[in-house]
């Protein structure tokens, strides 16, 4: 578990990079700057772990590109101590970016193996989620809601229904829309029935699956 003064390097310029693709909330930069993505990779990718790509995780799933990740942790408009809640764990990065934005954090993770990979992780990284289970995310966390936030971090062939109900007035919804390529899509809960719906263009993801496996 060591974090180098070359992973440092890595890192800042990896800020860099973000920061000329249009990133610009500096709390989220600061996340990315502090957060030693190379531990959340497998070892044989860790030379590749500050460049801006995606790379599989295992279970078939795949870590987000930094630049994904940062895109949106933006959109979310995370503040202390804000109740997010993020369907698809992973390797457990984008946990740590929202954790590092002082958020408490709830997340789901449908693949057993990647449940129990972060539940071992964190602990070691000092991360400290408010909540990790392993279930299905199209039906969030009822018993935890609402949230200020939910963010999903799979492509999902439409908004799963109960999210949305989860979701405080005035809260935040950032879910990938389609079915193989994406439209990153925010939903903005305005009251008790109606949403705002803003679309950010083209993303790839893996695909939101059903039940837990």
């Amino acid at each position: 578990m060591k974090d180098t003064a070359k992973h440092q390097g890595l890192r800042n310029q990896l800020v860099s990079t973000l920061q000329q693709k249009g990133i610009t909330d500096k709390a989220v930069l600061e996340a990315i700057k502090k957060i030693p993505r190379h531990l959340f990779l497998n070892s044989s990718f860790e030379d590749y772990a500050y460049q801006d790509k995606a790379f599989p995780i295992g279970a078939g799933q795949t870590i987000s590109q930094p630049y994904t990740v940062a895109f949106q942790s933006q959109l979310l408009e995370v503040k202390k101590d804000h109740k997010v809640l993020e369907i698809g764990t992973g390797s457990g990065y984008q946990t740590a970016v929202l954790f590092t934005l002082g958020a408490k954090v709830y997340s789901v993770e449908r693949q057993n193996e990647l449940f129990k990979t972060t539940s071992i992780l964190f602990p070691k990284l000092g991360i400290r989620p408010k909540h990790l289970s392993f279930g299905d995310g199209y039906k969030g966390l009822p018993s935890y809601a609402p949230f200020d936030s939910i963010i999903v971090t799979a492509g999902a062939p439409f908004i799963p229904q109960p999210l949305m109900a989860q979701l405080k007035i005035g809260g935040r919804l950032v879910i990938p829309l389609g079915e193989d390529v994406q439209i990153m899509t925010l939903l903005i809960r305005k009251n008790e029935t109606q949403f705002e719906k803003h679309e950010f263009g083209e993303f790839r993801f893996v695909p939101l699956l059903e039940d837990k496996n």
